[in-house]
């Protein structure tokens, strides 16, 4: 049974909201974003057709909705199935829609961003820049229906999508065994182009599994730096914190390779090429959730990440626990967010369900912003009511790996 969520002043939901209006105003988020200029089309400004416009407003309940171009971009995000209470077997697909020609202000967004982290005019790492910014300046097309061949064996339609471009469907879909993995392809017109193809990992309802953060826990990103968050998404070599691989892969033997994984972060959808690639890159597979908007400016990327994430992050580990409430959870995150105050939440929520919460401390000032964040009071408040042996906070990521093994084997 769940508890219901405390918001007053002086609980951790309270202290979580301080801890972000503070690290936006003393670290500059407000100047920055107020600087940067916006870019792209709104979904309000598109050449699409008025009646689309319109009835994008109504979600998946559009009766009419539109069909992917052959000039378009779908991208079909990997995702997990699960048991429903009648045992049947479903799982969550979102899909999200773009059209293919970006904004017309690229190049100018392009020197605007290598400006701001300090890059010279045609600097060589303004094509990275251009690559990365690209999801960002694409036109999304509200309204659009997916389809899909799952498992090459039933046809899925996704959508109608909503004003953002992205539909979010539970669809049913055929029995599997624990672990398999299953792929699925977009049923569309030649020409087409984006992620065409993804996966579905089976998870059985018990077992372990793991939600992990992914900003400052696995990948060095510097969210509490406006600089640094726009330096290592558009600049620097996607770099995982040093540790962590050997760590997740250490987890993945002691859960059982088809333990299914989450990876939740704050980042919005538009990022998740550059993330999908990242995981798979350093970490064990898993599903990628990730804010359900697209944005046209990279003002909204950098309030994305620094505004209402614990709220959020509760949001969407209730969805999991819907979807896995049998599960033995392990859940990872930093001090930089509000992950602690988020994970502390789930825990009064779900009591038993999440059985060890690893928060790793950020030294770096740059990523955790303001040092209270670090300090034992802020832990203690955030998993106040908790039994001590649930929660611990590490510098080093191989000292985890003994509570992990103790957790495990404890649980089986």
């Amino acid at each position: 049974m769940s508890h219901p969520r405390r918001t007053p002043a002086g609980t951790p939901r309270a202290q979580s909201i301080g801890f972000e209006k503070r690290t936006r105003s003393e670290c500059g988020f407000d100047d920055v974003e107020s600087s940067l200029a916006p870019f792209g089309v709104s979904a309000s400004q598109t050449h699409q057709g008025n009646l689309t416009k319109i009835l994008s407003y109504l979600g998946s309940r559009n009766p009419f909705p539109a069909q992917i171009g052959r000039d378009d971009i779908v991208w079909l995000l990997d995702n997990v199935a699960f048991r429903a209470q009648n045992g049947n077997w479903h799982a969550e697909f979102v899909a999200a829609a773009f059209d293919h020609q970006a904004s017309p202000k690229l190049v100018d967004l392009v020197g605007d961003i290598a400006s701001r982290v300090g890059l010279s005019k045609g600097d060589k790492e303004e094509a990275t820049i251009e690559k990365r910014i690209a999801p960002f300046v694409m036109e999304v097309l509200p309204g659009r229906q997916v389809n899909l061949k799952f498992n090459n064996a039933i046809d899925i339609r996704l959508g109608p999508g909503g004003r953002n471009g992205i539909s979010s469907d539970v669809r049913k879909v055929t029995d599997g065994q624990e672990g398999a993995v299953t792929v699925s392809k977009a049923v569309v017109p030649q020409g087409v182009t984006g992620m065409l193809e993804m996966k579905t990992v089976y998870a059985e309802p018990e077992g372990w599994a793991v939600i992990s953060d992914v900003d400052d826990t696995i990948k060095v990103t510097q969210t509490s730096s406006p600089v640094g968050i726009l330096r290592s998404t558009f600049v620097s070599q996607p770099t995982p914190i040093q540790g962590m691989p050997e760590l997740y892969a250490y987890i993945q033997t002691m859960v059982t390779s088809s333990a299914p994984w989450f990876y939740l972060s704050a980042s919005p959808y538009n990022l998740y090429p550059f993330l999908r690639k990242f995981r798979d890159d350093y970490f064990p597979h898993g599903q990628l959730i990730l804010r359900d908007s697209n944005l046209m400016t990279i003002s909204g990327l950098l309030s994305n990440l620094t505004l209402g994430t614990e709220k959020y992050k509760v949001d969407r580990i209730e969805k999991i626990h819907r979807w896995l409430p049998r599960r033995k959870m392990i859940l990872i995150g930093d001090s930089t967010q509000s992950d602690p105050e988020a994970y502390g939440d789930a825990c009064r929520m779900f009591p038993g369900w999440i059985k060890l919460i690893l928060i790793r401390k950020v030294e770096d000032i740059a990523a955790v912003g303001i040092h209270e964040k670090n300090e034992p009071q802020r832990f203690e408040k955030a998993f106040e009511d908790l039994p001590r042996e649930l929660w611990h906070v590490f510098e080093d990521p191989a000292e985890c790996q003994e509570l992990i093994h103790k957790t495990v084997t404890a649980g089986l």
